[in-house]
């Protein structure tokens, strides 16, 4: 009898050390670690479209799950200690809404919770999973990129402001290794079917957002095409201000960057790619593994162009231009 009771020990324990996360999610509710650089008053448009994936899964905050919130306040070295956090409060899943730093430090952090991101960067490139069709391992989610999206922003560029045999500017921060750094070659190529040149110009903080601006000026800089970073995408008031005080035709990829005064953006739909984060997570609470579940690409795109800086500027808008416009600020 003994003998009989140990079994049903080692049985019963098995299946408790076994528990799908769906189970626990469902009878007990879940907790969503959410790991952000940023704040949640800047990130708090991202945060819904999460939740609205997240409800179509069959998630309500209150009813079957619950959030933790780390926000890094834009302070890339506490992000480390705010992803330890996490892990030591136990929460079935990690999320990031967006920055490749906040994501590297919730792998670094773990390698049993899942977590689901976002990035603007190459989730290969910068190390985040093995490849985008099979992550492997605890981490999988969506991303920016997108076939031909950084061809398309130099063309789209080119359209606004031709000039043969003049060079583009090409802003990136060398602090990110997953940057803009990758698509210089691509930028380069499409360049040279344009007959026109690249430029790289640095900026790793603030400072030296201002600085780079200085030396575009001094060598008569028209035109620019601003590479994914999280500092840039955070600073884009800072850079439509200078473009426009330098008088520079600037392409950016967050669509905040022309509702704030720069002349154009061309980038995903970040709250759609956010829902799909939301669906993720949901389906990874049901179950399922991050391993099985391919990254994302970004399919949807939209292309905002403030004509107000436009006039300023000078600068033609072409009709054809217009008209594949998702939104037109006048």
């Amino acid at each position: 009898m003994l003998g009989i009771r140990r079994r049903e020990f080692i049985t019963l324990l098995g299946g408790t050390l076994a528990w799908p996360l769906a189970a626990r999610a469902q009878r007990l509710g879940a907790t969503i670690g959410f790991l952000g650089l940023g704040s949640l008053e800047g990130q708090a448009e991202f945060v819904a479209a999460f939740r609205s994936g997240l409800t179509e899964s069959g998630f309500v905050e209150g009813r079957n799950v619950t959030f933790e919130f780390r926000w890094a306040q834009n302070d890339i070295t506490r992000l480390p200690e705010l992803a330890a956090e996490l892990v030591r409060r136990r929460v079935d899943i990690i999320v990031v809404p967006s920055a490749t730093p906040a994501a590297l430090a919730a792998k670094a952090a773990t390698a049993t919770i899942p977590i689901v991101f976002h990035t603007g960067a190459d989730p290969v490139q910068s190390g985040l999973v093995a490849s985008l069709n099979r992550p492997g391992g605890n981490v999988t989610g969506v991303t920016n990129l997108g076939p031909q999206a950084v061809a398309k922003r130099l063309g789209l560029l080119n359209e606004i402001k031709p000039g043969i045999g003049s060079p583009i500017a090409v802003l990136v921060n060398p602090r990110e290794n997953y940057g803009g750094r990758p698509e210089i070659p691509e930028l380069q190529s499409a360049a040279a079917t344009l007959g026109r040149t690249i430029e790289v110009f640095e900026a790793g903080s603030v400072r030296e957002i201002d600085a780079a601006f200085e030396r575009m000026a001094d060598k008569r800089i028209e035109a620019l095409l601003v590479s994914p970073s999280n500092l840039f995408a955070n600073r884009p008031g800072q850079i439509a201000i200078l473009s426009v005080r330098h008088r520079i035709a600037t392409i950016h990829i967050g669509q905040a960057f022309a509702r704030l005064g720069g002349l154009m953006s061309y980038g995903s739909d970040v709250h759609e790619n956010l829902r799909q984060v939301g669906l993720y997570t949901g389906r990874i609470l049901n179950g399922e593994k991050p391993a099985d579940l391919p990254v994302m690409q970004s399919v949807k795109f939209v292309l905002v162009i403030n004509m107000q800086t436009a006039r300023a500027l000078g600068l033609v808008v072409p009709p054809t231009l217009l008209a594949i416009a998702n939104e037109v600020i006048e």
